[in-house]
């Protein structure tokens, strides 16, 4: 296989490299179309150009909407060639999450999936700053008028003021305050991901690399870029769902970045769909902790397969370590078998350090403290939020990621529990105070906790624990379902405990750990 450069300059420099070097071979399938690499670069410079008839240039934001789809990356990529900014936006939140999103990014155009057309056209009179909304269909159906608006467009080439530090996306993490905040990840960022997590594996030739993370996440839209810099055919799913990987699979597809809890899914359906997915060369799996009995049966199920741990945050792109195929069984083999449940080693470029919070000073190996990076790949910042920026950015480039571990004589990376307030389930981050502030509006809620359990499928659920105003009642399914009238579904309470009082520290702070406890403990990994 022709090899790209090593480095691109610009985000779509490979996407037009292997337009030149193999214009008619299939750089992506979806549903039931497919492109070439020559007719997705004509369609990435078509939008270019749409976008630039229409005004937005640097420092513009255009928003998605949809569930997975190929115009999502054409967005990114034609946003990267005028300098502006894609905006995913999780397409299972609820309408005021949603427009919290569109309107704190600015955007001023939207491309909307059909299925969520219902519901921005909701939103539209409280987003007043979009000026367009192309709806997208997810078959191409005749009338689709993305693919009207591409077939208009006169194609472009990069403008000469366009730099490789424009910011390209905005993918929303959540915050401190209760709202998500908008991570902004530059062109030279996620140049330097791609080329930086892609140490230690390739793709070789005849490869097929299958896209179904959601590309609201960087396990999405990170990973694409992987396929797209070495020239191989990818598969993208509208849904990670077990039809839609199947179907991939057997279409061709061999490589993969899934989370754990698919893995789950495929162990439970019984011989036939276990069989499908030995084919896989590599799984690669993250976005939430691997349970260690499931990690056991699965490298057990597909010895052949090949199994990649990496643990990363929207802040750096989404890698900064992994556990290679190799470390997995050695580790299993019995060297060293504590390391099956680390995070590996740091890629390259990735500086890792292990800090007191409070002191702020370095800790010795072995020792317990919050892990710091620092790397090419860190975001510039979060939109619009200096102040927030600046608390965990430091001057000296370093990031204070809020995750809590340590690090073993030979550089593995053991993550442990969060001083952040984030559930992980199923690969989502889930902040606790986005549910604690819906709740605490609940008229007969008095005070709320939100926290994280064990869930074997998940790796964490979400759970409240609330106490109740004198004289008012309300049960747990009164209150979750509240919850889902205000949040998207997957941030919802699975569990409500009502207690007399919440338990707190002589200021007067819920004791969130206290809360935790008993249900972590004699766990491989403790969130506490």
């Amino acid at each position: 296989m022709a090899q790209p450069i090593s480095q691109p300059a610009f985000l779509t420099d490979r996407l037009e490299h292997w337009a030149e070097v193999k214009p008619d071979e299939t750089a992506v399938s979806y549903l039931n179309r497919s492109w070439t690499w020559s007719q997705w670069w004509d369609r990435v410079r078509r939008l270019a150009g749409a976008l630039q008839d229409m005004g937005i240039g640097r420092g513009d934001v255009v928003s998605f909407v949809d569930k997975n789809h190929p115009s999502c990356v054409e967005l990114t990529f034609a946003c990267s060639m005028v300098g502006a900014a894609n905006a995913i936006v999780n397409f299972r939140l609820a309408g005021d999450e949603v427009d919290y999103a569109v309107n704190d990014a600015g955007s001023r155009m939207l491309l909307v999936g059909s299925e969520l057309m219902p519901l921005v056209d909701e939103l539209r009179d409280r987003l007043p700053r979009v000026e367009r909304v192309v709806e997208v269909t997810p078959d191409g159906a005749p009338g689709d008028q993305y693919e009207q608006l591409l077939a208009a467009a006169t194609p472009i080439d990069r403008p000469p003021d366009v730099t490789s530090d424009d910011t390209v996306l905005v993918m929303y993490s959540s915050g401190t305050t209760g709202h998500p905040k908008g991570v902004m990840l530059s062109q030279a960022n996620m140049l330097a991901h791609t080329v930086n997590a892609h140490d230690g594996w390739v793709f070789e030739e005849g490869d097929v690399n299958l896209v179904a993370m959601p590309l609201f996440h960087v396990g999405g839209s990170s990973y694409v870029l992987f396929g797209i810099h070495d020239g191989v055919t990818s598969i993208m799913t509208r849904d990670p769902d077990g039809a839609s990987l199947a179907g991939a699979i057997m279409a061709g597809a061999n490589r993969t970045f899934l989370v754990p809890a698919v893995l789950a899914q495929v162990l439970q359906s019984g011989e036939q769909a276990i069989a499908v997915f030995g084919r896989l060369g590599t799984y690669t799996y993250g976005a939430s902790p691997m349970p260690l009995p499931l990690l056991r049966a699965a490298m057990s199920a597909w010895p052949g397969t090949d199994f990649i741990q990496v643990y990363g945050l929207t802040e750096v792109g989404g890698v900064a370590t992994h556990l290679m195929p190799e470390e997995h069984r050695a580790a299993a083999a019995g060297d060293h078998p504590e390391r099956l449940v680390s995070a590996g080693r740091p890629i390259p470029r990735m500086e890792l350090r292990i800090v007191d919070p409070a002191t702020l000073e370095d800790l010795p190996v072995g020792e317990h403290g919050e892990i710091w990076l620092r790397t090419p790949q860190l975001m510039k910042g979060f939109l619009g939020k200096p102040s927030e920026t600046a608390a965990v950015v430091l001057s000296d480039g370093w990031f204070r990621t809020g995750d809590m571990g340590k690090v073993d004589e030979d550089g593995f990376v053991f993550v442990e529990d969060r001083i952040k307030d984030m559930i992980i389930s199923g690969g989502e981050n889930i902040y606790s105070p986005e549910i604690e502030r819906v709740l605490a509006e609940h008229p007969a809620v008095m005070e709320v906790a939100v926290i994280g359990v064990p869930h074997e499928k998940w790796g964490e659920t979400v759970k409240a624990v609330v106490s109740l105003q004198p004289d008012a009642s309300a049960t747990p399914e009164e209150l979750i379902a509240y919850c889902r009238e205000h949040l998207a579904a997957y941030k919802c309470p699975t569990s409500v405990d009502v207690l007399d009082a919440l338990p707190r520290n002589p200021t007067g702070k819920i004791l969130k750990r206290d809360l935790r406890r008993p249900y972590w403990e004699g766990r491989d990994r403790s969130i506490v």
